[in-house]
Order: structure tokens, then sequence, then C-alpha cells
């Protein structure tokens, strides 16, 4: 009689990432000894044993705490854990011509520079112009590159309207690997954001649960007590003080959904300009007519939330060297920089 499948427990998604799933499974107590490989191709949904087996050499199996191999017996009472990318859509990405600001590139990954304003992967509305539709064309004709992969080589991704620093792997090995990186949290992500107010402290850690807003699903925010939401940890310092704005450095310990932008507005200085959490408001200053002028002009110049990522660090997945990269402000957040020290400069006269 053909043993049914376990049912495996799915824990939460990927980070903000949101582009791998972890699985967690307890081995049966009357489990015969079996592959690891064969043992899991009918318990995780529409993953074949090459998928597997590619997970397993890249380390993201886990077996009671410690990575295993494809041809590990499994065994009455092991805790399996296993971090991999989402199965195959039915749905074709048409590769399109769009430029991309390559950083770095070697035959395992690509660090790319993201304008704001572009799209990591299709939907929401979004089906053509984004990422996605530029690394097809990137890559085809590349063995790594199938047209059914929504999220062809990506590891983690940032918001449509924040620019900066991505890796992109160019393997299913290099995929895996740096995959595990951002779900161990031990790659390096530092941003800088220009924030509406003057910090009380330097320095600091910002710690609070975030998860959908249950009035508005498409905004995040903090849930300071409970279980609601995932757990987040910001650390921040300032960099300049520009008056009425600072602009500050924020360190992710963890990669929620909007993080820096919800845990900044938890904080009471949300992100300039950011119109989903309320930064796109003259939230600081004085009421004369002069000084709203200037602010709506800096919002021209700058439409859209002033967030940067513009450091990134994480181990490569073949040499094992830790590779760092990092990207200068973009235009329209200098730009709005430079207006605010004039601001200063003319009001100290």
């Amino acid at each position: 009689m053909q043993e049914k499948p376990q049912q495996y427990n799915r824990i939460e998604e990927q980070e903000e990432e949101g582009l791998f799933e972890h699985y967690q499974l307890l081995v049966d107590p009357g489990q015969s000894s079996l592959r690891i490989d064969k043992y899991l191709v009918n318990r995780v949904d529409n993953a074949s044993r090459n998928r597997i087996q590619m997970a397993a050499e890249a380390g993201s199996i886990l077996v009671n705490g410690k990575a295993v191999k494809a041809n590990y017996k499994v065994k009455p009472g092991d805790n399996i854990q296993i971090v991999m990318d989402y199965p195959r859509r039915e749905i074709e990405i048409i590769p399109e011509d769009i430029p991309l600001d390559i950083v770095y590139e070697d035959d395992d990954l690509i660090v790319i520079n993201k304008p704001p304003g572009l799209v990591v992967h299709p939907g929401h509305g979004n089906y053509t112009g984004t990422l996605v539709n530029a690394l097809a064309y990137y890559f085809k004709g590349m063995p790594f590159f199938n047209s059914q992969d929504p999220r062809p080589g990506l590891v983690h991704r940032i918001d449509k309207d924040t620019s900066g620093l991505m890796v992109v792997a160019k393997t299913e090995l290099a995929k895996n690997k740096l995959a595990l990186q951002f779900f161990k949290k031990t790659s390096k992500r530092s941003y800088q954001a220009l924030i509406w107010g003057a910090l009380k402290e330097s320095s600091g850690t910002i710690t609070g649960n975030i998860g959908r807003s249950p009035k508005n699903r498409q905004v995040f925010m903090v849930f300071p007590e409970g279980d609601y939401g995932k757990h987040a940890v910001t650390h921040y310092k300032i960099i300049e003080e520009l008056g009425y704005v600072n602009l500050v450095e924020c360190r992710l310990e963890t990669g929620r959904t909007h993080q820096i932008r919800v845990h900044m507005k938890y904080l009471g200085h949300p992100i300039f300009s950011d119109s989903t959490y309320g930064g796109d408001q003259i939230l600081r200053g004085t009421t004369f007519t002069k000084y709203r002028q200037f602010v709506t002009n800096c919002f021209k110049i700058l439409p859209r939330q002033a967030l940067h990522a513009k450091m990134l660090g994480f181990v490569h997945p073949t040499t094992g060297k830790e590779m760092v990269f990092e990207s200068g402000l973009p235009d329209d957040i200098q730009a709005a920089i430079e207006k605010w020290k004039n601001y200063i400069a003319n009001r100290n006269h």
C-alpha cells in the first residue's frame, strides 16, 4: 500500500523578498531508511528531484540543524528544514530591451543598480516594463534562463520607488546559495534615507513586528505587542543633520516588506516624500508661505520616497570570498539634499 505523504509545515515566506519558502517536516516514527531527495519529492509542492538535489548541494536542506547532501538517509524523528525558490508558474515572461546598470558581473551573478520607478517583478498591474522583463532579455540564450520562471535569478527585491543595489544569480546553484544567505540574514545591507525631523539620539535600534494593516492590505504597520506580524529590527544612525530633515543610514537585521519605511513612520520620522506612509506632507518646519513653497519644490525634485539601497554584501557562491558593493546616492535624492543645505545656509545668515 502506498504511503500517504506526510503534511509539511510551510513556515513564513523568506523575509520581504517573498521569493523563497521555508518548509519544515518531522519524519514519521515508522519511516524506513530512504534517501532524502526521494523522501522529499512527494512531500514538497511541485518539487522535482533535481530541484531538491540542487537545494541540497547549496546547503539549503537541514536535518536537525545541519546541512545534508541529497543521499542522506532519513531516520524516524528527523527534523527537516528546507529553503527553496517557488515552483515555476505557467506564465511566460516577455524579454524586453530595458537598460540595466550593471555594477559587477561574473559567471555566477550580476550586481545591478536599480533606478527608482522600476518594478522588480510582474504583478499588481505591472506585467511589462519590469526588472524581470529586462533580466529575461539579458539572460536570453543562457542555459539558466527559463521563460516560464517568473523571477529569473532573483534572490531578493527592493520596492519600485526605492533605488539601489541588488544581486541576481545566473545559475541555479548560485541562486540557492545566495538565497540561503538572505534567509539566514548573513547578507549585509544598508540604506540611506532622508527622513522628516531631528532624531533624539544619533543612533539607535527600532524593534517592532511588521504586518499588513487590517484596514488597508497594501500598507504595513508595526504591531508592538502580541503575535501579529513578523519580527523586524532596523539599526539607524544620523549621517547629516539638515534642519527639519535628517539624512540617516539604516542597516537591516531583518528584511520585511517596507521595513525601513514602516519603522521610520513608527518612530515618528517618516521618509521624506513617501506618499504611502505620510512623508509627502509637510511634517516639520514653519508655516511661512516661502517655506511651504520650498518643500513643495523639493517634492517635485524627488517625487518618491527618499530611500536608496547603498551597500550590499554577501559571500560569493563559488569562490567563498566576501563581496561588498556600494552605490552613490542617485541624482534626485542628492538634489533634494543640496536644496536643504542651501535652505539652512540661507536661514542662518
